[in-house]
This record gives C-alpha cells, structure tokens and sequence, in this order.
C-alpha cells in the first residue's frame, strides 16, 4: 500500500480522484487463465516441455524450461510480441499464474532469461525441430478428444517485412517489399498444422516436401476422407504425384495457356442477348496433359461473363476430384479462408514481427507466434458456445484476454476479482465448463 500512496497521481479535473499503481495486485490480462485451463485440459505445454533438451546451468534454470515456453507463447497471445515485455509481465499476477512454478510465489523470467531462452536454447537444432513439431503435436492432442470426419489441408505462403540487415531477408517484387516468405499449411479448422520460415526472395511453393510430408505422415494411419487446396504457385506435377501417392484429392489452381485455352474455345464467345446484371458463369471439363506430366489429368474451367466488360475471367483448376465441375469450383474456392487466417495470424499475435538479426532467431520466434495462434484457435473452435464462435482471433483478444481484475491472496488461495464488462460470468463460466469436457478421465488438474 505504501509503494501505492508514493505513485499516487492526483486528476486535475477533479481534485477527489486519486490515481494508484499496484502492478503486483492489478493485471489487465486476467482473461489468459482460461487458455491456461485450456493448455492444461489439453495436457499441451506440460508434454511439450520434455521433448527440449535443456543444458543450462547454474542461476539460469531457476525457471523450468516449461515455465520458459508458457511465458513465450501466452505473452504472445495476449500481445506482447517482444521479449522486451517480459520486465513488465514478470511480476504481473496473471501471467506468474499461468507460468506456474517458481514464478507463481516470487515472479515469471525476465527480458535477458527470456531472450537467452529463445535465442540459445530454443535455436539449438534438435530444440527448433522439436519446436516446429509442436504445432502438429498440439493438434493430436486436440484431436484425441474431438475426431475428425474429414481432413483438408490448405497451404499459403505469406510475407513477412524485414527491416535492417536481417539474416535471410531480400527483396520479394511480388511483394513489393524487402521481407520473409513464410510457408503455412493449415487445416480446415484454421490450426496451422505446420509452419516454415524462408528467405524472402525464394518461390512461394519452395520447401512444400518440407511442410507437407511430416504432416501427410501424421495423418497416414487415419481412415477418412482427405483433400488438399492450393494456389496456382504449387501447380507442380511432383505435388500432383505426392498427393495421388498418398491418397489425397485435391483442387490446385493452374496457370493458363494457350492449350487451356483452345479446350474452352466454345465458351470464349461472349452470349448473345442482352447483358444481366448478374454475370454468367460457364463450367466446362476436360483431359489434359502438359509436357512436364507423366500422364493426363482433369482440368476444371470457369468462365465468368460480367457486365460492361470486354473479356471474360477465366481459371484453371486441376483436380482429382470426380465432383462436378460447378463443385470442384466452390470447393476450390473455400481455401480463401487460409488467406483470413493469415490475416488473423498477423492482427491477433502479430506472428510478422520477425525483428531479430538472425535467422534462427526468426524461426523461432514465428514457431512460437504460431503455437499462441493455434491455442486462440482451439478455444475459438472447441471450446466457445456457438452464439460467440463466431467472435475472431482478435476479438477474443480485446474481449476475453483483455479483462481487469484485482488479485486478493490468502494463505491457501489467490482469488482473481474479475471486471465484467465484455465478458458476463455465465458465459465466463460456460467457456470453462466447456473445457472440463475436454479433459482426458486420467488428465489431473495441475
């Protein structure tokens, strides 16, 4: 209380009211206790911990590497993407509580035990695969307790801005920037399922083996139908072989040409009669074979016909699907929906602000901006009633991360006094009730 009365700031507009800071007892971030009960339902960072190798020494294991991993990722989810935070939130009571541990009696890592976790510790080869595993990891996890009907993987490259002489960054012209190209796979439920950092200046299909194959291989034991989406930048035939291979239909945009267009000739007439308003769309599909393939393959066409312009929009889908050619479209279509999580990715956790000089460095840090999004996305897709399932990344952040509370310790307890403003305490209490059923019978609370 002392320490209060000597940071009191008196308001000028009415000399009654008196500002006091008491950021050991006050927290703004109360909200993360409920992914907390989340990662442990789920058992998440407790298993994660022991697959890092941990070789330090000394002072610098006074938090477990646990505690070290919690403090990256729930930072991150509620925002704060740099370790420069960490000062701040190492006393803060939320995130002493979500970190558990040492930092729940005394308080969480620091910015220098912060960032020598993530950039010696974690940029350890065998610790940044074990890291980039994770994510697929976490997912199973989720999936033990709600199974899958289908799978669809949808894959997207991304960029990344880079200022400085960073490690890795060039230039992008399509872009238009000097950057990262980050690759993303993504399922139909918006988890990134796997997740890579690359130079800016590479091809946005390079490494997608790389990406896909670890995946692929989680998946292969599962009976159940499975597709994969794709823009024309991964219109290559050895892709085209893998997913056959590997029992996958697929919808993958394909770059025109003179051959595409000649087996659409018919269809390239604009239609006689007076233009509507509404455009006409043509569907049409046929064998093809370019030079570079093996063998013949389905070509799915899409002719649109607007209003007031000249010459129709036309694309190219090559596809395995035996659906008509009208479904394969919306099919394809759907995986605009990795282009939103994308965007969520980058508002919600800001996963593109890569400002370390090395490389390494980068990985890790977007592998742990990617881990905090999945986390957001597994109590948005799982847990939350579905009046508010609707609420995005964001949203959650400012509505249910971002609640005051006031800290009362006892002897035996810590009681959080929670604002209820955005978030009233029967849908707070849904949400958790929602999560009690995602624990395994032998899952203990921890």
């Amino acid at each position: 209380m002392g320490e209060g009365k000597k940071q009191a700031l008196r308001v000028s507009f009415d000399g009654r009211l008196q500002l006091e800071f008491h950021g050991a007892n006050i927290t703004s971030d109360a909200g993360l206790l409920v992914y907390r009960e989340l990662d442990d339902a789920l058992e998440l960072t407790t298993r994660s911990g022991g697959l890092l190798d941990d070789w330090r020494t000394g002072k610098n294991t006074q938090h477990s590497l646990v505690a070290l991993l919690r403090q990256s990722i729930f930072s991150r989810l509620a925002g704060y993407e740099d370790t420069n935070d960490a000062e701040r939130l190492a006393i803060d009571p939320t995130m002493r509580q979500v970190v558990g541990g040492r930092a729940s009696e005394r308080s969480a890592a620091s910015t220098s035990q912060m960032s020598r976790f993530e950039t010696e510790v974690l940029t350890q080869p065998r610790n940044l695969a074990e890291l980039t595993r994770l994510s697929g990891i976490w997912i199973e996890e989720l999936r033990e307790r709600q199974s899958l009907q289908e799978l669809i993987l949808d894959m997207d490259s991304s960029v990344s801005e880079t200022y400085g002489e960073q490690e890795g960054t060039a230039y992008n012209g399509h872009f238009d920037c000097t950057c990262y190209h980050p690759l993303f796979c993504f399922n139909q439920f918006g988890d990134v399922e796997r997740a890579l950092l690359r130079a800016g200046n590479v091809h946005s299909a390079k490494d997608w083996r790389s990406v896909l194959e670890p995946i692929v291989a989680r998946y292969r034991r599962q009976k159940l139908p499975r597709y994969f989406r794709a823009d024309a930048a991964f219109a290559n035939p050895e892709l085209y072989e893998f997913l056959e291979a590997e029992g996958y239909e697929y919808a993958i945009r394909l770059p025109a040409n003179e051959v595409l267009h000649r087996e659409i000739e018919s269809l390239l007439t604009r239609p006689v009669g007076r233009p509507s308003n509404a455009p006409v769309v043509l569907y049409a599909d046929f064998l093809y074979q370019a030079q570079s393939w093996k063998r013949t393959r389905r070509v799915v066409a899409k002719v649109e016909w607007h209003k007031g312009e000249l010459l129709p929009r036309i694309g190219f889908i090559i596809t395995n699907l035996t659906r008509s050619a009208k479904q394969v479209v919306r099919f394809y279509n759907q995986r605009g929906t990795a282009e939103q999580w994308i965007k969520e990715g980058k508002n919600a956790v800001n996963w593109t602000r890569l400002s370390c000089h090395g490389f390494a460095d980068n990985q890790v840090r977007l592998q742990l901006f990617v881990l905090a999004y999945n986390l957001g996305n597994f109590l948005r897709q799982a847990v939350l009633p579905r009046a508010v399932r609707h609420w995005s990344l964001t949203t959650l952040k400012e509505k249910l991360i971002k609640i005051g509370a006031k800290v009362v310790r006892h002897a035996r307890q810590v009681i959080f006094q929670m604002a209820e403003v955005a978030i009233p305490r029967e849908l707070f209490r849904a949400i958790l009730e929602r999560i009690v059923r995602l624990r395994l019978p032998t899952t203990r609370t921890g």
